[in-house]
């Protein structure tokens, strides 16, 4: 009986043991036509640099143009929104008093404001009253005279500031 038994043991365990040589011999030989090629092997491009300087370039250009439109775009949003120069505040004159410091004449509406800029600072040294009152046109210089600007009936920048200094 033991040799029944062992025959039958036997019987059974070589067809799972012939399936797994079956399977890993398969498998073996699908990986061989695996590892091998069929054609010539394909080399990766290599790109040029012509083709990369373009691509640079071309790049450099989409930036640019990006830069140009949003400064288009907001000069036009400031001239919508009535951001641009005000008829009511204008630059009359201005005189380098060092190499940091300023005099500025600056019209606010009707009045004459003789500023002092600095470095970090703005003060306000004279306010001119509206050319309209009486006061003021009996201190003006008249046209012809010393310090008085020809073609117009203002006075001049140079004698506003002397006048503000007291000289």
């Amino acid at each position: 009986m033991n040799t029944i038994a062992t025959n039958r043991f036997t019987q059974r365990l070589r067809r799972p043991l012939a399936s797994l040589a079956l399977i890993g011999g398969a498998s073996r030989m699908l990986y061989a036509a695996s590892a091998t090629p069929f054609a010539v092997p394909v080399q990766p491009a290599v790109p040029s640099a012509a083709g990369g300087l373009l691509r640079v370039t071309v790049a450099l250009l989409v930036v640019l143009a990006a830069v140009l439109a949003a400064a288009w775009l907001a000069r036009r949003m400031r001239a919508i929104g009535g951001g641009g120069s005000s008829s009511s505040l204008e630059l009359l004159a201005q005189l380098p008093l060092g190499t940091r410091e300023r005099a500025v004449l600056v019209r606010v509406g009707d009045r004459q404001l003789l500023l002092g800029v600095a470095a970090g600072n703005i003060r306000t040294l004279h306010v001119l009253e509206p050319q309209a009152s009486a006061g003021n046109a009996a201190s003006m210089p008249q046209p012809g005279e010393a310090g008085a600007d020809p073609g117009s009936g203002r006075p001049s920048f140079k004698s506003l500031l002397l006048k503000s200094l007291g000289k």
